[in-house]
């Protein structure tokens, strides 16, 4: 079975406690255990882990899957999923500890280098608060970004001359949780902000960023900043696409007030239908080429270039932002009855302007695109 049919085999459940998911602000436990035991976790943890190191055409379809049931359930999803592709980076001591030993394992992390990190002999000292930590109450492993420091307290200087940073892996019980997460939309991610405090973190437990991968293969050659974005926009665009099912069956019986035709039968809604479906089949057109072109690069052994990187960026970008065009053309062609809570038009509208900010996908986003394009240099990495 595909991982996104073993993603769609949720959908009937998920869709029946989503209000339940929404009003608690987390997945419940029982759920994320069957997912994880499914392996819906692990589509990019290394296969010598006991993940299944699937392409990223199969781990983007499942996470639309899973966003088009609920869009909380696919980002926590989400951020589990593109957690995992850490295995590939730890040294393998650590990722048979994290990964390998329990096939059920749940891991989520914050990415921002916000937290510090400070060397004494068996480690590291670290320290910080992470915001937006999606799914951490269903997780056994969390991690986030550090600055390294040197034995004086001062940061190490990498050789782009920008501090070196690291992601480091906490057990879920040394971490605290603070109950941050009160929100317009994507209420049941339970995104959190977590923080630990002078934890020693032994030797090894931890990713530096940028480095290429343990794991050699044509996975963790693909940039993992692109498949982090590409699975937001996947998500983005389940969410769309709950927004247009949810938008037919309602155009099919409701007659507005004044009318004696059905909302299907008008000639703006099925314009605005037509324009909703047009954004968001060529942004899943575009993304699909784009994955194809890079991922025969990935099969070699050279470094992607600022444009191959961009591709893959612009068409996340896009995504995200042809999803918002369409829930939100399809959310005022429904009228008064789409501000109604029972109404699943108003949760797309309130969750995919959500993920619309995420930093993977904001609107800056293209300009870095635009730069690559252009030849000219750079901020960060990307």
């Amino acid at each position: 079975m595909t991982a996104a049919a073993l993603a769609e085999a949720y959908h009937q459940e998920i869709r029946q406690r989503a209000d339940d998911i929404e009003a608690a602000g987390r997945i419940p436990q029982d759920l994320a255990r069957n997912m994880a035991a499914d392996g819906l976790f692990r589509l990019l943890v290394p296969k010598q882990y006991g993940g299944s190191e699937i392409h990223p055409k199969d781990y983007f379809a499942a996470l639309m899957a899973t966003g088009r049931a609920d869009g909380a359930v696919g980002w926590c999803h989400m951020i589990a999923t593109t957690t995992g592709l850490m295995a590939a980076s730890l040294p393998e001591e650590w990722a048979q500890t994290i990964y390998g030993a329990d096939p059920n394992v749940i891991t989520c992390g914050v990415t921002a280098p916000v937290g510090k990190a400070v060397p004494v002999d068996s480690g590291w000292r670290v320290s910080g608060r992470w915001p937006f930590a999606s799914g951490c109450e269903i997780s056994q492993w969390l991690c986030g970004g550090c600055v390294l420091h040197d034995a004086n307290g001062e940061p190490r200087i990498g050789k782009r001359g920008s501090p070196e940073t690291a992601l480091v892996f906490f057990p879920a019980e040394q971490v605290t949780i603070h109950d941050t997460w009160h929100t317009a939309g994507l209420c049941g991610t339970g995104s959190h902000h977590i923080s630990v405090d002078e934890i020693l973190v032994p030797h090894g437990r931890w990713v530096q960023l940028g480095n290429r991968a343990r794991v050699d293969a044509p996975l963790y050659r693909f940039p993992t900043l692109a498949l982090l974005a590409l699975g937001v926009s996947a998500v983005a665009l389940g969410i769309a696409e709950h927004a247009r099912e949810a938008f037919m069956e309602l155009a099919a019986d409701k007659v507005p007030t004044g009318s004696n035709r059905s909302l299907a039968q008008r000639d703006s809604t099925q314009k605005d239908l037509a324009q909703a479906t047009a954004k968001l089949d060529s942004a899943l057109a575009l993304t699909h080429v784009t994955i194809d072109r890079a991922w025969d690069q990935a099969q070699g052994d050279r470094p992607f270039a600022p444009e191959a990187k961009a591709n893959l960026r612009l068409a996340a970008s896009n995504n995200a932002w042809c999803a918002a065009e369409a829930v939100d053309l399809l959310y005022h062609a429904a009228g008064g009855s789409s501000i109604y809570r029972h109404n699943a038009l108003q949760r797309c509208m309130r969750d995919i302007h959500v993920v619309t900010q995420h930093a993977m996908v904001a609107q800056a986003t293209f300009e870095i695109a635009g730069k690559a394009y252009l030849g000219l240099d750079l901020d960060a990495p990307f």
